[in-house]
């Protein structure tokens, strides 16, 4: 970041507003834009965002804009240095100078030698020297006397090195705070699931008994849980916002590891009051709501109703794709709808609608898929366990039923 950058995302998070900035500063809202994005990934965090077209400041700039405030009184500071009696934004706004460069300079200036800064910095000394010369031609005002023995601050050196390291300070604080959100991103594995029907579905109950397993272990990565939708939670392990799915289909996961987590088949739910008694009479008598032909689910069911009523007047306005799994049991259940769902997600809702078997033995099965980390792996298997546990517990308890 350059103190340039800095000064115009300041002001965005004090105006709301990249066009009025833009504007203010005479830069293009293009350029107003990269400088609050910037900060946001110096940062890790997000401080803006859009809605109705509209830029809405979040909270975490409120802060972010106290943690500024040093550096922009230094800006201001550096403007009546440089010769500006009140601050020139036009001139704050340009401000080449990267941070970097100010704590190479302040390096420089302890060690009282551009050699050993350069070797404390890994730098090359030539580009060093160039850094600092681009720096006074800057600041017109000459930082080093070089001696024999090394550099030594000038006048205007010493009251540079106060200016910058006011900066440098100020800069590392809001840092320290990224850094520790960058440790506790690293440290957290994040699951996603695909939606449950319930509190009382095997997802959700294999996700309970995962994290309080996991936590009674004392295990170092926390656990952050999600749910999406099968095609979202694909998009997520490929993009590294997850470290683990559990889905209904490994495909397009190709690269990933991945484990059956197990196996079942495929149900018709249907209105718990419905007298048909085959899947054909169903399908062809109720609108059907089933899950996205996206999941593995959604396109074996899509296909299966189609193929049981292939003539049915207007099919494609009474099927109804939901990627909400509490949607379609409230569509089943309360508004004569029928669905498709994997037996073991159909058995803990046999309260609210009613089970058919289909005609012919459809089998599914459902998936863990994980990236290379230990601890999404080791996640995997506790999980694979869980589920063992909680289907057998269901099969046992409806055997006793019955």
């Amino acid at each position: 970041m350059h103190l340039g950058a800095l000064f115009i995302a300041s002001h965005v998070l004090t105006s709301g507003s990249v066009r009025e900035t833009a504007r203010r500063f005479q830069l293009s809202p293009s350029t107003v834009s990269t400088a609050i994005h910037n900060l946001e990934i110096e940062l890790a965090m997000t401080l803006t965002e859009r809605a109705s077209g509209e830029l809405a400041t979040l909270i975490a700039s409120g802060r972010v804009l106290e943690g500024l405030e040093p550096i922009l009184a230094a800006i201001g500071e550096l403007g009546q240095w440089a010769g500006h009696d009140e601050i020139d934004e036009a001139w704050a706004s340009r401000i080449p100078v990267k941070i970097v460069t100010m704590e190479r300079f302040l390096e420089v200036a302890d060690q009282g030698s551009i050699n050993r800064a350069a070797r404390r910095l890994r730098l090359g000394q030539p580009q060093l020297s160039l850094q600092l010369a681009n720096l006074e031609k800057f600041l017109r005002h000459r930082l080093f006397e070089r001696q024999v023995q090394g550099s030594v601050l000038t006048e205007e050196g010493r009251r540079a090195y106060q200016i910058f390291m006011t900066i440098s300070q100020a800069w590392n604080d809001l840092k320290s705070s990224a850094d520790e959100r960058y440790r506790r991103t690293a440290r957290s594995l994040r699951i996603g699931s695909i939606i449950p029907t319930g509190s009382e579905s095997w997802v959700a109950r294999c996700l309970g008994s995962l994290v309080s397993e996991w936590n009674m272990r004392r295990n170092n990565n926390a656990i952050s849980l999600v749910s999406m939708t099968a095609d979202d939670l694909r998009e997520a392990l490929k993009s590294g916002r997850i470290d683990v799915a559990i889905l209904d289909s490994v495909f397009g996961l190709e690269s990933f590891r991945h484990r059956e987590l197990l196996q079942t088949e495929m149900v018709v739910i249907a209105p718990p009051d419905s007298t048909e008694t085959s899947v054909a009479e169903l399908v062809a008598g109720h609108p059907i709501c089933m899950p996205s032909p996206r999941t593995g689910l959604g396109h074996a069911a899509m296909a299966f109703s189609y193929e049981r009523s292939p003539n049915r007047r207007r099919r494609g306005q009474d099927i109804t794709a939901a990627d909400s799994l509490p949607v379609i049991v409230d569509l089943v259940a309360n508004h004569g709808y029928v669905s498709f769902l994997g037996r073991v997600s159909a058995m803990p809702i046999a309260d609210k609608v009613r089970i058919v078997d289909l005609d012919e033995h459809l089998p599914m099965s459902y998936h863990v898929a994980f990236n290379h980390r230990k601890a999404a792996a080791d996640a995997c298997t506790m999980i694979i366990e869980a589920a063992a546990r909680i289907t057998s517990e269901a099969v046992v308890k409806t055997a006793a039923v019955a």
